[in-house]
């Protein structure tokens, strides 16, 4: 199946790459305003192309590991890394933009974010955390444990303010603003991932270079909370 691994590949880097430029533009344009809106349709639809071609070439990887990768040799080790963290990745980038949307979508609502779908896809996430974390411990990589202690923060985080009866008024705002930084975060960690594999093969699943993006993501969520924290009385008048 390598001609399938190579398609989704393709589909991959093209919503990768709407999803990286158009996460700037939702970043630098005013927040609620059209031309924020229109980024953030676009960063939406990247990252859902790229996220579900993850999946399927990390389905393909577990299955057929080095058949996907023919320069590699040890079918164990990369089924980890190219099937178990890549479906689990692509799990949580999912969960985070979903998760993300929600917080607008129901911003009058809340109860309607503890839907079925929302939690199990939660739930799912968290599954497959433990998954990686089981597979990096047996395999020694700690990358994939420092991923799945990722995703067991984020899903616990979430399931938290799903389940509080009555969050403060305008919580909905930084929940939103933390999860699709927190996703285009992601985007740039699997784009500088890829890239690392193609050029420095050795230095592909370093932690220190994964942790570059998550960094300077972690920059701009407090750069913004410290920004939208004045602003949600307003926000909550437009409620």
């Amino acid at each position: 199946m390598p001609w399938l691994f190579t398609l989704f590949l393709a589909v991959h880097i093209g919503g990768g790459i709407a999803a990286l430029t158009s996460f700037w533009g939702a970043i630098l344009t005013r927040k609620g305003g059209a031309a924020h809106r229109a980024w953030g349709r676009v960063f939406t639809a990247g990252i859902y192309a790229a996220a579900g071609m993850a999946l399927g070439m990390g389905a393909l990887s577990l299955v057929w590991p080095l058949a996907m990768h023919p320069e590699l040799t040890d079918a164990d080790l990369y089924r980890g890394l190219f099937g178990w963290m890549m479906v689990y990745l692509a799990l949580l980038t999912l969960s985070m933009t979903r998760y993300g949307l929600a917080m607008i979508a129901n911003k009058r609502d809340h109860a309607a974010n503890r839907r079925w779908p929302m939690v199990a896809l939660q739930l799912t996430v968290l599954a497959f955390a433990c998954v990686c974390l089981f597979e990096g411990i047996r395999l020694g990589q700690t990358l994939m444990i420092l991923v799945s202690l990722l995703g067991f923060g984020t899903v616990l985080t979430y399931l938290r303010y799903l389940f509080t009866p009555r969050p403060a008024a305008g919580a909905w705002l930084p929940e939103h603003l933390k999860a699709m930084v927190a996703t285009g975060i992601s985007a740039y960690t699997a784009f500088l991932s890829v890239g690392l594999i193609e050029m420095f093969p050795r230095h592909a699943f370093n932690p220190a270079i994964w942790a570059i993006p998550g960094t300077i993501g972690m920059m701009l969520i407090i750069h913004f909370l410290r920004r939208v924290t004045p602003r949600r009385r307003v926000a909550v008048a437009a409620e």
